[in-house]
């Protein structure tokens, strides 16, 4: 989730530069654009977390865990966003997860 609060964030935050520079006053005004500091924050948390849990759980489980985030992915494009995803996106997710739960058990 963290990751792809992330990338939510990110996409965000890249939508509110009209033009990359590299200029002092071009970095002074992506100090504010607080979605690029959320995304930082949520990437460098999830990364944190998978540190933790590689310690802890086997990689064969904990890998493929990763794939919740197209969960996610998909309601944060179709709520936040307001993309339109196809009902054969939506199959393809729902077999992804059937595919976590099997790996899970």
């Amino acid at each position: 989730m963290l990751l792809a609060a992330g990338q939510v964030f990110l996409k965000i935050g890249l939508g509110r530069i009209n033009g990359v520079s590299l200029s002092w006053k071009f970095i002074a005004s992506q100090i504010v654009n607080w979605p690029l500091a959320a995304a930082g924050g949520c990437l460098t948390a999830a990364t944190l977390l998978w540190i933790y849990m590689l310690r802890r759980f086997e990689f064969g489980v904990v890998y493929p865990m990763t794939s919740l985030g197209y969960l996610f992915g998909m309601i944060a494009a179709a709520t936040i966003f307001q993309e339109h995803i196809p009902p054969t996106r939506w199959l393809g997710l729902a077999l992804v997860i059937a595919g976590i739960i099997l790996i899970a058990k």
